[in-house]
């Protein structure tokens, strides 16, 4: 099976990055690509696309947390550098949704699931996680359609 394209891409740039001797992007990107060969032999699976988004968003994921103790640890030399491992990771990453595109998608799904309370928000998730992947937080989402299907 072929290598995924982003896995290619990322490839692609820790080459350049080697080139221009670019140490933080060089970094973040071996990051990346040893995430997803720790999938490839824990789970002996060749990761399509949508496992490597879920992998680049998880390690954005586990940044942005990072900054968070850092910054309440004052360690803004720590906070540069993850700072900076995100908007490398970020460019392999599809663009971001907007927030009209988003509401409209999460309409649709709460349309097309038929939700009528907080215990159909499974549902309306289920078919929501595969439009967005990579593309908008979850967290946010979920927070969006918690308040939507509130009862009134």
């Amino acid at each position: 099976m072929a290598d995924s394209p982003i896995k290619l891409q990322l490839t692609e740039a820790m080459k350049d990055a080697m080139r221009a001797k670019d140490k933080t992007r060089l970094g973040a990107v071996r990051m990346a690509l040893a995430e997803i060969k720790k999938v490839e032999v824990d789970e002996r699976i060749e990761p399509d696309d949508t496992r490597v988004l879920s992998l680049l968003e998880k390690m954005i994921k586990q940044r942005r947390e990072s900054i968070r103790q850092f910054e309440d640890a004052q360690r803004t030399d720590l906070v540069d550098i993850e700072k900076a491992e995100i908007l490398v990771i970020q460019e392999f990453m599809p663009a971001a949704l907007s927030a009209e595109e988003l509401d409209a998608i999460i309409k649709k799904a709460m349309t097309d699931s038929g939700a009528a309370g907080p215990q159909d928000m499974g549902k309306v998730i289920a078919l929501i996680k595969p439009q967005v992947a990579g593309r908008a937080d979850m967290g946010a989402i979920s927070q969006q359609i918690k308040n939507l299907l509130k009862p009134a």
